[in-house]
């Protein structure tokens, strides 16, 4: 006898949601007065779905999980920074892309973090339908939360496609946010410290 195997409901639910968003990508193409059944299009709504899967597998994640899994008590208390962290995301007003860099700094209070973990969380939240703004604060939010520090900065840098393809289409335009928490917003002398390391406004 053959090995028969069994679909969880998690794996069907899976499918079912998986060929949902295919069918939907498909009408839209059809919306668009395209033909889905051409050659070039077949395979489109499939591609599509996968993308789109991807770029929002951060709403899966638990950024908690992730800034504990590494954290050790360490005697240490400077500034700690990891800066021109990669990211890309969906903004959720036209679901275009933005991307740019991410600089993360804290000062630990007995607790430091596993250093490739900055960039994981970084990853969770970009990997969500975004605004800029909000994805600067949840990251500090989650470091400030989980990580309790004397102070933390994060400074995103990034481009949109919103502004670059359409609109004002202004393609050298830049962003950038930030959110400050504890010491790094109380005292002007370990905010500049920040700003000045991760080299904030700098041409390049």
């Amino acid at each position: 006898m053959g090995i028969r195997t069994r679909t969880s409901g998690v794996e069907l639910a899976e499918r079912q949601r998986a060929d949902s968003i295919a069918a939907l990508v498909r009408q839209l193409l059809e919306l668009l007065g395209e033909d889905p059944r051409r050659e070039g299009l077949r395979r489109t709504p499939r591609r599509v779905e996968r993308a789109l899967r991807h770029l929002t597998s951060g709403y899966q994640k638990d950024p908690e999980k992730v800034i504990r899994a590494a954290t050790y008590e360490v005697g240490y208390d400077e500034m700690v920074i990891v800066k021109d962290i990669d990211l890309f995301s969906l903004c959720e007003h036209h679901l275009l892309p933005f991307f740019g860099v991410c600089h993360i700094g804290y000062i630990p209070d007995r607790k430091v973090i596993g250093l490739s973990k900055l960039p994981r969380l970084v990853n969770l939240y970009a990997r969500r339908l975004q605004l800029q703004e909000r994805l600067t604060t949840q990251i500090a939010q989650a470091i400030w939360e989980t990580l309790e520090p004397k102070g933390v900065g994060v400074l995103i840098e990034a481009q949109h496609f919103c502004m670059m393809m359409r609109g004002v289409e202004k393609r050298h335009s830049r962003t950038v946010t930030s959110a400050l928490l504890g010491s790094f917003r109380e005292r002007a002398q370990t905010r500049q410290e920040f700003l000045t390391l991760v080299g904030a406004g700098r041409k390049g």
